[in-house]
């Protein structure tokens, strides 16, 4: 038997506790948690730098049915 596994991203304007309530709902259980961070690109004269503006936080769940 295998198990079923999906991706759930914690949306904009929502906690990470909604979106574990949410996982829960659909009858998922979160096995994985992953931060990628959100950069924005600043142009000063000729020299480019890179700042973080923010972060993505995805869960990996599988299936508890």
């Amino acid at each position: 038997m295998s198990k079923k596994k999906m991706q759930f991203e914690v949306q904009e304007n929502e906690s990470i506790d909604a979106c574990l309530e949410r996982m829960k709902k659909q009858g998922y259980i979160p096995v994985r948690r992953t931060e990628k961070p959100i950069f924005m690109e600043v142009i000063n004269g000729k020299e480019t730098t890179y700042e973080p503006v923010g972060r993505q936080i995805v869960f990996e769940a599988v299936s508890n049915k």
